[in-house]
C-alpha cells in the first residue's frame, strides 16, 4: 500500500514518548469540531457500540446522542481518562502492535479524528477496523490539514490536502470487505470580520467514510 520510504517520520523516536504528556487541548477549530458532530449527527445510531480510534480527552460525539459503549484507544491514559464518553479505554502503540485487542464484528462504528497521518502500516490497522465492525457498521475517518509535522508519515507530510483524501480512499479500497469509500467535504462560513480583513475561513473538514460490507475471512 505504501513504500517504505513512505512511512517514514521525521521524527523516529518511539511514538509514546511524544505523547508521554497529556495534551488538553483541541487540535483543529471551533468551525471543524462542529462539522464532525454534525456528521456524527447524521451517520451514527443511538445505543450502538463505537470505537473511538487514537482518540483523546474529548470525541466530540453529540451531547443528546446515548450509545450503548464507546470504547477509547490513545497513546496517553491521562487524556483517555479524562474523556466523559468513553465507557472503557485502553492505551497502545498502533505504529508497534496494530492488532486491536477486540472481539471480531462487535463495533457498529470506528471513528478516526485527525490521527490518521500518523499511521505507518495502514494495511494492516484497517484490516483490523473491518474485522472488529459488525456487518453494516461505519468507519469514519476524519482530518483537516493541521498535524504534527515531524510525526505524520512522508506520504502524508508531501502530500496536497487533495491527494490525502485520495490517500485514505485508497485506504479503504485496498482493504477487502469495504464498499466504496465516500468523501465528505465541507467549509465552515466565514465570519464577517474575517471577511472584511480578506482572510479566508478555518480549518477544512474532510472525512471519507465505508461500510463493512462483507465478514471477515477465516
Amino acid at each position: 500500500m505504501l513504500h517504505p520510504q513512505q512511512r517514514t517520520k521525521l521524527d523516529d523516536t518511539d511514538d509514546t514518548l511524544f505523547y508521554a504528556y497529556p495534551r488538553l487541548v483541541t487540535h483543529v477549530d471551533a468551525g471543524f469540531i462542529d462539522q464532525l458532530t454534525e456528521l456524527y449527527k447524521e451517520r451514527l445510531q443511538p445505543r450502538s457500540r463505537i470505537l473511538d480510534l487514537m482518540s483523546s480527552w474529548v470525541s466530540h460525539l453529540p451531547d443528546d446522542m446515548e450509545f450503548e459503549h464507546v470504547e477509547g484507544h490513545g497513546l496517553n491514559a491521562a487524556e483517555l481518562a479524562k474523556n466523559p464518553r468513553l465507557n472503557h479505554y485502553f492505551v497502545q502503540n498502533l505504529n508497534q502492535t496494530p492488532q486491536l485487542p477486540l472481539a471480531d464484528a462487535t463495533f457498529d462504528a470506528v471513528l478516526n479524528t485527525v490521527s490518521i497521518q500518523y499511521v505507518q502500516y495502514p494495511e494492516a490497522l484497517f484490516t483490523e477496523i473491518h474485522r472488529i465492525l459488525k456487518p453494516g457498521g461505519i468507519a469514519i475517518i476524519s482530518f483537516s490539514n493541521r498535524m504534527f509535522f515531524q510525526k505524520a508519515i512522508q506520504a502524508w507530510r508531501d502530500g496536497s490536502e487533495s491527494s490525502r483524501v485520495e490517500l485514505v480512499k485508497h485506504y479503504f479500497v485496498s482493504t477487502p470487505g469495504f464498499s466504496p469509500p465516500e468523501v465528505v467535504v465541507r467549509r465552515s462560513p466565514t465570519p464577517p470580520m474575517l471577511q472584511w480583513l480578506g482572510m479566508g475561513s478555518g480549518d477544512p473538514f474532510y472525512a471519507v467514510i465505508a461500510t463493512c460490507q462483507e465478514p471477515q475471512q477465516p
